[in-house]
């Protein structure tokens, strides 16, 4: 007994020490974490269970037999966030690498399927060279594996990433089909491609950072919802954002106790909007204002920044918030926020998260640029996102709501289950002023015949109350209750019921 204790005692300090004190001295000084401080900071003191600690990989080739390690580059296994069940997989770049062998994935995988199994999320913290070359097509077989489970886990179990280091080539696709992808400044990257394939093949000279750190997915590509400083804020800030997200499909969120009265008048947004309706103004305030604390956790807030996306809670409970941003290109709908907020929408319907929309939208992005990029598929993208969710879905028109994009943005027509307007709103095929250039194009030149028929066409058809006559808003709300209509609409619709045709599943337009 004694023999085999000590031997057991043996494999788990080799476990543990992963690649070697030096190699774990090598990560700290680069700014990272080793792949057990990494989930010792994720997941609730002393609930880690780790799984698969003895398991070592079986390639013979290129002498790998003589150099085998316990656990294999990765540290799988589960534990609680916030006394909440959490599949995590953490790999461990001291030990070849991180590189992903046939037994590396197989740990992966295990835990993926008992995730699905019992319903709770799985967290993947990404730190690895990539396929492991001496395996062969045995390591891709295991990307393969994992990303197979990535598809079936989609939209029952939250995935999210957090890239912690490089992840390049077939590495990209697990985390690129996980639902959120966090990174870490400076010393993550992701990319199908690298630097030195690029130079042979393409002749780009390009650095790691400039072409897949987070500065470029935050802001060009839009692949990473957020970046953060080092790897202790991205947990911390992680464990934070698993607090809107419910364990599985067949839940709903977490409801988490606030203070903040769910009938509290905000005078300060009577005055938010602008008298000039060609002036910007925050949407970002209104939403911080109307919201349990002002506690909102934005989303990819460096990408397609006309419209905002993130996660806030109304008297306890998550809702997921879709805006426009007049602060950038008017509020206007374009390619990248059209992806961007039509993916969110999916994920708050996919996991029970009802959505609160405001609206303040003057139309699609014109120009050749969009039309030769596809607006009209991407912007089809979120109507259809909107148009086939079920949960709970507020809308609260604040200023403009033109043409198609009012429709697309939750409309009355696309199921929205309460739709209010401000009194300043406009509700019409565009602005007044367009709207009359094109009506009497032939006085063009008579600038006081166009300004009258502009006030005219305003007070006729630009306003909310035309929409309201039709039902298609069901009030006209005073700024200042914007909270309180949104939580009383929220607790009204807390067992609603919808379900969409049969389907084996959408062909929303990709």
């Amino acid at each position: 007994m004694k023999e085999i204790l000590k031997k057991l005692n043996q494999k788990r300090d080799l476990a543990i020490v992963g690649g070697g004190k030096k190699r774990q001295e090598s990560q700290h000084k680069k700014g990272k974490l080793t792949a057990r401080e990494r989930i010792d900071i994720l997941l609730d003191e002393g609930t880690f269970e780790e799984w698969d600690m003895f398991v070592e990989h079986r390639c013979s080739e290129f002498d790998m037999d003589k150099q085998k390690i316990p656990g294999d580059g990765v540290v799988t296994g589960y534990g609680t966030i916030n006394g909440r069940l959490t599949f995590v997989f953490s790999q461990d770049f001291t030990v070849f690498g991180g590189s992903l062998s046939e037994s590396h994935a197989e740990k992966i995988c295990k835990i993926m399927d008992k995730a699905l199994q019992v319903g709770a999320p799985v967290i993947g913290l990404n730190d690895s060279g990539g396929a492991r070359i001496q395996e062969g097509v045995a390591s891709l077989a295991g990307y393969a594996e994992v990303f197979q489970r990535n598809v079936l886990s989609s939209g029952v179990i939250p995935q999210i990433s957090v890239i912690m280091g490089p992840c390049a080539g077939g590495a990209v696709y697990s985390p690129a089909m996980t639902d959120f992808i966090f990174m870490v400044r400076d010393t993550s990257y992701m990319f199908v491609t690298g630097p030195d394939v690029l130079k042979t093949v393409t002749h780009e000279e390009v650095s790691h950072e400039e072409l897949g750190g987070a500065s470029t997915h935050t802001k060009k590509s839009g692949v990473s919802d957020l970046a953060f400083e080092n790897d202790v804020e991205a947990l911390f800030q992680l464990r934070r954002f698993m607090g809107f997200l419910p364990s599985s499909n067949k839940e709903l969120p977490p409801i988490r106790h606030s203070e903040d009265p769910a009938d509290r008048i905000e005078f300060s947004l009577d005055t938010l909007i602008p008298d000039n309706p060609n002036k910007p103004y925050d949407m970002k305030e209104l939403i911080t204002k109307v919201v349990d604390d002002r506690d909102f956790f934005e989303t990819q807030p460096d990408y397609a920044a006309n419209i905002i996306t993130g996660f806030a809670r109304m008297t306890g409970s998550p809702v997921g918030i879709v805006a426009n941003q007049p602060m950038v290109l008017a509020g206007c709908l374009d390619n990248n926020s059209a992806r961007k907020a039509a993916r969110f929408v999916r994920f708050c319907d996919c996991f029970n998260i009802p959505i609160v929309t405001f609206v303040d939208v003057p139309g699609f992005l014109p120009g050749t640029s969009q039309e030769y990029n596809g607006i009209i598929k991407h912007g089809a993208k979120l109507l259809f996102a909107f148009a086939e969710a079920t949960v709970p879905k507020i809308t609260i028109i604040t200023r403009k709501a033109y043409g198609g994009a009012y429709d697309v943005m939750s409309s009355k027509h696309l199921r929205g289950d309460v739709n209010y307007a401000w009194p300043q709103a406009e509700i019409a095929v565009m602005g007044p002023k367009g709207a009359v250039e094109i009506i009497f194009r032939g006085e063009i030149g008579n600038q006081d015949k166009i300004e009258q028929k502009t006030n005219e066409y305003r007070e006729k058809l630009a306003n909310p109350f035309v929409a309201g006559s039709r039902g298609f808003i069901d009030d006209v709300i005073m700024p200042n209750t914007t909270r309180k209509r949104i939580c009383r609409s929220l607790e009204m619709l807390k067992n609603k019921k919808l379900t969409n045709p049969w389907k084996k599943h959408d062909n929303i337009p990709l």
